[in-house]
């Protein structure tokens, strides 16, 4: 791998460790707040809110300023919604704004490795990044409930800046205080991204014409027969997992009777799974085998299920890490044949975007849905069975497109396979 790589992944897993850390003192704040309990599901769709509205136009923007930069201005907007939420904003506006900023970040992380490698270590390359991106989301959400629990919180509410006011007087506020100081140094990471030879796609003049560009990119993408499905694989499995997080911290309160602090470490356990899985489809997989892992997407929904029947801690840990090594071994293939598809059709920094959107609109109707059923008085276990079979039956819808266009459509398929594989050697 080249040097800039790892300042890449240095970046990535500082803003990484600090979004999920930020999102465990973020429901935390809600609750000590008195908030009803849709609010802290709102957080995962308000997070998402960005990437589906600002999607024609954050692509773009990734491929016409070099990556490092538009990586740098994303943790500065990150900063600005952590000091909203610090200073009286709602914590769903201010989380909104967050998400803003990983919008940006997004397009840029992923596009540069399609400019800095070569095709042929694009699946290793992302089985880094997203071991390293579940890494950071293991220590984020545990960080974030060890620091607002018993033994960190007294420490960081008795630092006082002088002759400074901070205003910091809650442990879920101190929390918040400390992922500054994390973006600040992602923000110094990216400073030191190389710039690639890849040319700079300008802006065009007039920027509303990047709604129609863009949707046009989104069509493509969908039309092409490998790109609609690992699009479709990859958009559903976010969809979900983007709200998993806040399910598992949910049932972890109903079935083991755990806080905040206690049900993090949990959300935790289902990321070292998902770690392994992907470093072990990043070893394992070829871009050309990419599509091989979709039946894995079909057994995924169905263990889902399986968290309902599961009361004891002993038992929750293995089939938790079961349940994220699934996740991990579908996704790492699945995203570096997206990734390549999309390169080849428009470009690293639309594809991204295009990516993006269409996950992102899946967890933000998905964690909508939960939010809004959790308000009318669904249970965490009602949630788990919903998400359980839309993830089995999905795949399994997806599994059968694919079969279908191997049988119907066999020489375009082989044709895209064949380039996958000639561009792999």
């Amino acid at each position: 791998m080249k040097k800039g790589f790892f300042t890449i992944m240095a970046a990535q897993f500082f803003s990484s460790l600090a979004d999920n850390a930020l999102f465990v003192a973020a429901v935390e704040l809600l609750k000590s707040s008195g908030a009803p309990d849709w609010q802290p599901a709102a957080l995962v769709p308000m997070f998402a809110l960005f990437y589906v509205v600002l999607a024609p136009f954050v692509g773009a923007f990734a491929d016409a300023v070099p990556k490092g930069r538009v990586m740098f201005f994303s943790n500065s907007v990150k900063v600005v919604g952590c000091l909203m939420m610090l200073f009286g904003s709602h914590p769903l506006i201010a989380y909104a704004v967050v998400g803003l900023g990983a919008a940006a970040y997004s397009p840029a992380k992923y596009g540069i490795l399609t400019e800095l490698l070569p095709p042929s270590q694009l699946v290793k390359a992302n089985g880094w990044i997203e071991g390293l991106t579940i890494t950071s989301i293991i220590l984020g959400v545990v960080l974030g409930g060890q620091l607002m629990g018993e033994v960190v919180s007294p420490h960081l509410l008795a630092f006082d800046l002088p002759l400074i006011n901070t205003g910091v007087d809650t442990p879920p506020e101190a929390a918040i205080a400390t992922m500054i100081l994390l973006y600040v140094l992602a923000a110094l990471f990216n400073l030191r991204i190389p710039r690639t030879e890849t040319p700079l796609q300008p802006l065009p003049v007039h920027l509303w014409s990047l709604v129609g560009d863009f949707f046009d990119c989104n069509r493509r993408l969908w039309k092409d027969k490998l790109g609609q499905i690992s699009l479709g694989t990859t958009t559903l499995f976010w969809g979900v997992s983007g709200n998993l997080r806040y399910i598992v911290l949910a049932w972890a309160g109903v079935a083991l009777s755990y806080d905040t602090t206690k049900a993090s470490a949990l959300v935790g356990v289902v990321a070292v799974g998902t770690a392994v899985g992907a470093v072990l489809a990043s070893a394992k997989m070829r871009l050309d085998q990419a599509t091989r892992v979709i039946p894995l997407g079909v057994a995924m929904g169905v263990l889902v299920l399986g968290m309902n029947m599961i009361r004891d801690i002993g038992i929750a840990i293995p089939f938790l890490i079961i349940l994220g090594g699934l996740g991990g071994f579908l996704v790492v293939p699945m995203n570096a044949l997206l990734q390549h598809r999309g390169h080849n059709l428009m470009g690293s920094g639309r594809s991204i975007a295009v990516q993006n959107f269409n996950e992102q609109a899946a967890i933000l109707v998905m964690g909508a849905m939960y939010s809004g059923l959790t308000k009318s008085g669904l249970s965490a276990y009602g949630a788990i069975t919903a998400f359980g079979l839309v993830v089995a039956a999905s795949m399994m819808g997806i599994w059968f497109w694919h079969r279908s266009n191997t049988v119907h459509h066999r020489d375009e398929v082989e044709r895209l396979l064949a380039v996958a594989r000639s561009d792999c050697h």
